[in-house]
């Protein structure tokens, strides 16, 4: 791991604005930003950072406050950005898996593989989402991811650079059967506290994100206790009442999962859960890969939302990055079809084959709207959902070096995370 590092000559994301700046980087953290003027680092520069101005010499933390962008540049490793645009590396907070691995099924090996494919996709953190299954199945499971998790924590200085395992996102077995989507019907189970909190026992307390239907027997009290410990929990695979709904919200709901999909819409006399989500402020994942939701929807979510609560997932599935063909989901039978994934008992659809940067560019041609204001989506939002937004998800003093470099036509140059690099494309295979 390089202890200090210069990225050079970047269009970096301040707030919501593009700045001319260098960035250093010091054991992993933004250390400094050094914006420039006519290809020079400023001695005084102002810009707007957010709703605020931010004036200074130099921006860097106070360690390293006595030593100018120059002084630097002679002791540390140099990346020249060539006017790459720099955003904060990419949280996904509902993936099943990728490039052949299922989170599921995976062991540590295939948690190696799929993490360095997330990396060429700009992920720089995610949450493993393990799906409906036996009790002893998901505790196998979770153990598993606990285990890895744990040894990429220890190891991460000597490691392959790889984007970090946040917590897992336990989807199921608390779920409704009208609305269970790919979830196995007999493997559904009531909300139970005492399972959930073997399973947690299991994943060593990484459990995350719950999604759960609130209109099971005993969900609001269930949905009150694990907030009370610090869980997040995640409305979906739902066909509750508006005011059911409501109810589990005000109880510490604090999200919905993927929205509008396998949960029951509005009608002018029906308001049904999906009102409570758009009233609400809780947070509301989207996937925006063009199958899952029409364009035009996807632009009314981000106008009844707004751009600070939706937060872009990929709830991508092991086919992920290949070719179509016969796969599967939490051990059932998928077939993907020009990327739409689907059961081949019954054609429901089954995840997706989105990744995160796919999901950026298609946010952009589906809202026409700049990165600058998208990359929240992606970053910001599911930082501040989960509550580390104070480490993470923007490109600050102090916060960690989760950073993704884009080129011209929105090509994925570079993945950071950590102050690591994860990913760096090979520009000879282009020419």
């Amino acid at each position: 791991m390089n202890k200090q590092l210069l990225l050079k000559n970047g269009q970096v994301l301040i707030g919501r604005e593009f700045v001319a700046a260098d960035l250093r980087i010091e054991d992993g953290r933004i250390e400094g930003i050094f914006p420039r003027e006519n290809g020079e680092v400023s001695l005084r520069r102002d810009w707007h950072a957010g709703n605020a101005v931010a004036t200074d010499i130099v921006h860097a933390t106070p360690r390293a406050a006595e030593r100018s962008a120059a002084t630097f540049v002679g002791a540390a490793h140099e990346i020249d950005l060539n006017g790459a645009r720099v955003i904060p590396g990419f949280i996904d907070i509902h993936t099943h898996g990728g490039f052949g691995v299922d989170f599921n099924q995976a062991d540590g090996n295939d948690l190696q593989k799929v993490m360095a494919f997330f990396a060429s996709q700009g992920v720089t953190a995610f949450l493993p989402t393990v799906m409906t299954d036996e009790p002893d199945a998901i505790a196998r499971q979770l153990e598993r991811i606990a285990q890895a998790a744990h040894a990429q924590n220890m190891a991460h200085s000597a490691s392959v650079p790889c984007p970090r395992i946040l917590g897992i996102h336990l989807e199921g077995p608390f779920l409704a059967e009208s609305h269970r989507g790919a979830h196995p019907a007999y493997l559904l189970r009531p909300c139970d506290l005492g399972l959930f909190d073997e399973l947690q026992c299991a994943a060593g307390g990484m459990i995350r994100i719950v999604t759960l239907s609130p209109e099971l027997e005993g969900a609001i009290p269930f949905t009150r206790a694990l907030a009370a410990r610090g869980v997040r929990v995640s409305i979906g695979h739902s066909g509750a009442s508006y005011e059911v709904a409501m109810a589990a919200i005000h109880a510490g709901a604090n999200s919905a999962t993927h929205i509008m999909n396998a949960m029951k819409l509005m009608h002018m006399h029906d308001p049904a859960i999906l009102t409570a989500v758009l009233e609400s402020d809780i947070y509301a994942e989207m996937i925006c890969d063009g199958i899952h939701l029409h364009p035009a929807i996807v632009r009314f979510l981000i106008k009844a939302k707004g751009l600070d609560h939706m937060i872009a997932v990929t709830d991508s599935i092991m086919a992920t990055g290949l070719s179509d063909g016969r796969y599967s989901i939490g051990g059932t039978e998928v077939i993907v079809e020009g990327g739409d994934a689907k059961l081949a008992s019954n054609g429901m659809r089954a995840g997706s084959t989105l990744t995160m940067i796919g999901a950026l560019r298609n946010l952009q041609v589906f809202s026409g709207r700049g990165i600058e204001e998208l990359s929240r989506l992606v970053s910001e939002n599911p930082a501040h959902m989960l509550g580390i937004d104070g480490d993470t998800g923007s490109i600050e003093l102090g916060k960690r070096a989760d950073l993704v470099a884009l080129g011209a036509g929105d090509v994925l140059e570079m993945t950071m995370a950590g102050g690591q690099i994860a990913y760096l494309l090979q520009k000879k295979a282009l020419q």
